[in-house]
């Protein structure tokens, strides 16, 4: 009987520990109230084959997307949102694309690595949003064009638990809206 009980209670529990929220596809809502979807702002498909690769127009517009599609990722130390000096000139260069039209909106989310618990996670990774949110503020960005969003350690960048691993998880992203 105390088996029955035993095995029952474990079901309970299991059953109840489950979640049916799905963290895969976390849609951004801008400060307008529509919803973006996940990974807007990167760069558009051009396909599945690699005979599909998109000719770069160096026009104005062409500038433009060859600035998007540059590196927009700040790495952090473990444990910390203090931001690098070796990020200085691509917040720099990032905050000097996003000023010069009134109509770009970021996001910029914040990322752990595995280690710690959710909830310290989701606070880390806000604080590594908002410090860059506030670097690209100094910089003179309008507040209305920036949104910061932490993922924690739900987003990871790459898999796996090797130090190596984990320095690329401890990031923070500025998504093009």
């Amino acid at each position: 009987m105390k088996n029955l009980v035993l095995a029952v209670s474990v079901a309970v529990l299991l059953a109840a520990c489950g979640s049916a929220v799905k963290l895969d596809n976390v849609p951004v809502v801008d400060k307008s109230g529509s919803a973006v979807a996940p990974g807007a702002g990167g760069a558009p498909s051009t396909g599945v084959g690699l005979g599909n690769v998109a000719a770069v127009d160096l026009s104005k517009s062409g500038q433009d997307a060859a600035m998007q599609a540059a590196n927009r990722l700040v790495y952090f130390d473990y444990d910390s949102f203090v931001i690098r000096p070796e990020f200085q000139s691509l917040l720099e260069s990032q905050a000097r694309f996003i000023k010069a039209s009134k109509a770009r909106k970021v996001a910029i989310e914040g990322h752990t690595d595995e280690r710690g618990g959710r909830e310290y996670n989701l606070a880390l990774g806000q604080k590594r949003a908002e410090a860059v949110r506030r670097a690209l503020s100094l910089q003179g960005v309008d507040e209305s064009q920036m949104e910061a969003v932490s993922f924690g350690k739900e987003k990871p960048a790459v898999l796996g638990s090797t130090e190596a691993a984990m320095e690329k998880n401890r990031r923070a992203e500025i998504v093009y809206k």
